[in-house]
């Protein structure tokens, strides 16, 4: 897996493009500064809660993502081969 740095980058770059949450609804996200807010929710993500979950990766399922705002989102963003190379 690469670094917190190179995936908040692919992530960055990859903001309004489609992804599938593991159940396959669609999202789309945006980035500001350090937080990624996802069209479908008022949440925000913080990149801290991206970094605790790269440290726990890989992981088959959002189970060990639960304590993290957005687990299904990250989740996501995380396993999509855009981001995870």
């Amino acid at each position: 897996m690469l670094g917190v740095q190179s995936i908040w980058e692919r992530i960055t770059a990859c903001q309004g493009e489609t992804f599938h949450q593991k159940k396959g609804k669609p999202f789309t996200y945006t980035v500001k500064g350090n937080v990624l807010r996802p069209h479908t929710t008022n949440q925000n993500i913080p990149r801290s809660h991206f970094e605790k979950a790269l440290a726990r990766w890989p992981c088959e399922n959002t189970v060990p993502l639960q304590d993290l705002r957005g687990p299904s989102y990250i989740f996501a963003i995380l396993k999509d081969p855009r981001i995870s190379g």
